[in-house]
């Protein structure tokens, strides 16, 4: 098991070559007792957790611009024991983000809703990869960006005009993939539209929307990987 990339820096991505591993994550086989042991803790501290599945890396690495993993499909209840152990764990999360750019060329991300993991927190409407994201066993990036989008906003991005790359920024708490999607209308009615639509929810995964106008538009609750996204985006980053 090896990841191999630059921390803190972001990459040019040209392809995503993530593939699933049909066997058990080495993380979940060696630690069974103890993650359902913090499951129990885990619910009790927030029963409307759901331990659905979601993937973990045993590899990733960055070569010639293109991301090159390997992951396991676990339950959620193992993803939660991992994040407090993380280090020296073997293993590592790759996540993808679709930066939404309004026509103003503002972003717009989200606030998480109180009842999530990451409750307040403020990045681009994201969720885990899991196993329906993958064809033939291959990661597909833009679908997952797009479902989580849709089920976490309500928007479609499948006919918005797409950055010509990904890019991938590698921190200590895992590896955000992202990609530019660009809307015609001004971000003011895109958080309109989203903030309708979490009203007809009965359980909003969201708080609402967040606009970012300019790189020092940071607001409260911003997740620390997204600070250098947004420099990026503002500096005219491709």
């Amino acid at each position: 098991m090896s990841f191999d990339l630059p921390r803190n820096v972001i990459l040019p991505v040209d392809a995503v070559d993530v593939r699933l591993d049909p066997g058990p994550h080495p993380f979940a086989r060696d630690n069974a007792e103890a993650i359902a042991e913090n499951w129990q803790h885990e619910i009790a501290a927030n029963p409307a957790l759901f331990d659905g599945i979601v993937v973990l890396l045993s590899q990733l690495a960055w070569r010639g611009n293109r991301l090159v993993g390997r992951c396991h499909a676990i339950n959620y209840s193992t993803f939660m024991l991992w994040r407090r152990r993380r280090e020296n764990s073997g293993a590592g999360h790759a996540y993808g983000h679709a930066m939404l750019v309004a026509g103003d060329n503002a972003l717009v991300a989200i606030r998480m809703g109180r009842h999530t993991v990451g409750a307040g927190s403020v990045y681009f409407a994201a969720g885990s990869f899991e196993p329906i994201d993958f064809r033939d066993g291959l990661v597909d990036v833009d679908f997952n960006m797009i479902r989580e989008v849709r089920e976490e906003t309500g928007l479609d991005l499948s006919n918005a005009r797409r950055g010509k790359r990904y890019h991938a920024l590698s921190t200590d708490s895992g590896t955000v993939i992202f990609r530019r999607y660009h809307v015609d209308e001004p971000a003011d009615d895109v958080a309109r539209r989203i903030s309708a639509f979490v009203a007809t929810e009965t359980d909003p995964e969201i708080e609402g929307p967040v606009i970012i106008r300019h790189a020092a538009d940071l607001p409260e609750g911003l997740s620390p990987h997204m600070k250098p996204l947004i420099e990026w985006h503002f500096a005219g980053g491709n």
